[in-house]
């Protein structure tokens, strides 16, 4: 069961979500850059979701699906959570799980 943050604790005052705290979008922006034509500019601004967000509020903003269609481009933007991102989708493949909508 997944325990995403509540909408009201979500952004600052300014609209800014707590998981980009290294550059000033608010949270309108960013889920345009999630949406963006260009899959580098998506795989990039999922990878910092990936790796600035609680795990849980991830799937708020990207279905499993969503992230294995980037999971190539966006491996390189995780950083030191890429390993528990394999982790994560490696167990839940496992169970016959992972990549579902």
């Amino acid at each position: 069961m997944l325990n995403p943050t509540p909408p009201g604790r979500l952004v600052d005052s300014r609209g800014r979500p707590y998981f980009l705290w290294d550059c000033d979008l608010t949270l309108a922006e960013f889920e345009q850059r999630l949406r963006d034509p260009n899959p580098e500019v998506r795989a990039y601004h999922l990878g910092k979701l990936m790796r600035q967000a609680k795990p849980d509020d991830v799937f708020s903003f990207a279905s499993p699906a969503a992230i294995r269609a980037l999971w190539p481009r966006l491996q390189r933007y995780l950083g030191r959570t890429r390993e528990a991102w394999n982790w994560i989708f490696d167990t839940w493949e496992a169970q016959g799980r992972v990549w579902r909508k």
